[in-house]
């Protein structure tokens, strides 16, 4: 358990094992290392961000049809 962290708060975690080719994880360890953060660290951050940004996008293109066929959805309505 994590020092000053309630049980509860902590989420459920699942570890995932790829295979990547050594020059891919050479570059991920010095990136990683760049940050001053674990591999481990930098990989899970970065896979958060992968995730927030297709959200976003999805929510972007979303709206930009919703917007875009107001008129017809207000015909059709």
């Amino acid at each position: 358990m994590l020092v000053g962290t309630r049980a509860e708060e902590i989420p459920p975690m699942t570890t995932v094992s790829i295979p990547l080719p050594d020059d891919q994880v050479s570059e991920l360890r010095l990136r990683a290392d760049q940050a001053g953060i674990p591999l481990e660290e930098y990989l899970a951050r970065c896979v958060g961000e992968l995730l927030d940004r297709s959200a976003d996008e999805f929510r972007q293109a979303a709206g930009r049809v919703l917007e875009k066929n107001a008129e017809l959805y207000r015909r059709l309505a």
